[in-house]
């Protein structure tokens, strides 16, 4: 637990200093391979999209269970694989940048290019928006993706190591893709969607949470809008994110949002404050950037506090006592010279010694023992038949050899 730890603070550190490419990222490439997958798997039903989720994800589970296969061997490699995963799915200084980008527009009062913009975080039709409503929508997207590009990765690395960090970070993105009320989607999108509900659950209070906790001065009074507005929002996780940011920056977030395709949605009035601002838009973006340092801390405690697993232990031989290699008990190892084997009489009725003479306690190196040669019985013969042991000599007794005179009984 120690490696995966260390791995998640340091691709957490990763995904603040490196930025990320701007060809070829990891995420890309899956996006790609599900676009691909896509074009031959959908159907306007939802087992199709049930079966274009396993296989998406199918390539990230191997993939994933590899890497915590060979960090099992490897502490170092462990350290490595998890941060490496860390920074790939972890989208914090991206969601930071995309938010000071709005808020910079904003302040400039250049709308179109603040509209322009806004695709980058959501799906809204932003032609008609106006200030408010543009940081408006930037403040619930970073709120809401705080949770799942943030918090949730920290939850299912430190829960399930690299599988974890790579499935939900496909499973987000599958949701991204096809998880959309309309046409095309209302059927084929709806496995990923309900599974990305199911993935984001516990990062979605954790991160309401600790959104009230670092609101300084505003503490309890996000704690009271986050209880009372949660659930009033129409996603099962969205609602805790959104109401803890609007009572922590004391702003009012929800309303009417119109979506491509004329979708309208009316969403339910979180916190009691203004209309957000350019300035309410920074002071989201510093909250995103706490709550990341936090929830990593708190991942990173939470592992080093599991009790590590005590490394199985080799039998050690008992050094005053019978071990017979008969037996199996300790192999590799010889029976214990001068000790009567176990089931024999106690030390020294077997071997004639007194009762009190202390066993020895030297053992005899394993060797190979050479085949022993059967000894003839005293009063038989040696013939050169074959038999139990063959290629060697019989004792019997025969009448084709001579008796010795001096084993005849006349002799005697």
């Amino acid at each position: 637990m120690i490696g995966r730890a260390v791995g998640l603070a340091l691709g957490t550190a990763a995904d603040r200093l490196v930025p990320d490419p701007q060809h070829h990222h990891p995420v890309a490439w899956f996006g790609s391979w599900a676009a691909w997958l896509e074009r031959h798997t959908w159907r306007d039903d939802r087992a199709a999209g049930a079966l274009h989720v396993a296989l998406c994800l199918a390539p990230l589970a191997a993939l994933g269970l590899t890497a915590e296969a060979v960090g099992r061997r490897h502490p170092l490699a462990r350290v490595a694989t998890t941060a490496l995963a860390t920074w790939a799915v972890t989208g914090g200084a991206s969601l930071a940048r995309e938010g000071r980008v709005m808020a910079d527009h904003l302040s400039a009062g250049d709308l179109a290019s603040a509209r322009a913009r806004l695709g980058h975080l959501c799906g809204r039709l932003s032609d008609e928006l106006d200030e408010p409503e543009l940081a408006r929508a930037t403040l619930e997207s970073v709120a809401e993706n705080t949770a799942d590009a943030v918090v949730a990765p920290l939850v299912w690395g430190a829960l399930a190591g690299v599988p974890g960090l790579l499935l939900h970070r496909g499973i987000n993105t599958l949701d991204a893709m096809v998880g959309h009320h309309n046409e095309r989607y209302e059927h084929f999108g709806t496995a990923a969607a309900r599974l990305d509900d199911a993935a984001c659950w516990p990062a979605a209070r954790i991160t309401g949470a600790l959104a009230c906790l670092l609101a300084g001065e505003r503490r309890s009074r996000a704690w009271q809008v986050m209880r009372r507005d949660a659930h009033d929002h129409p996603s099962p996780n969205g609602g805790w994110c959104e109401s803890a940011f609007a009572g922590a920056l004391g702003v009012q977030l929800g309303g009417r949002n119109v979506y491509p395709g004329g979708r309208v949605e009316h969403r339910g009035l979180l916190g009691d404050g203004p209309r957000p601002t350019a300035a309410d838009l920074r002071a989201g973006v510093r909250l995103e950037c706490r709550i990341q340092w936090a929830a990593t801390a708190l991942a990173a405690a939470a592992l080093l506090a599991v009790p590590r697993k005590p490394a199985a232990r080799r039998p050690r031989p008992f050094l005053g006592g019978p071990v017979a290699a008969s037996t199996g008990q300790f192999p590799g190892l010889g029976r214990v010279s001068g000790i009567p084997a176990a089931g024999s009489a106690p030390w020294g009725r077997a071997g004639g010694a007194h009762e009190s003479t202390p066993a020895p306690a030297l053992l005899v190196l394993p060797r190979k023992s050479a085949a022993r040669r059967p000894r003839a019985h005293r009063r038989g013969r040696m013939t050169p038949s074959g038999g139990r042991f063959p290629g060697m000599a019989r004792a019997c007794c025969t009448k084709a050899w001579p008796r010795p005179t001096w084993m005849t009984r006349e002799a005697r």
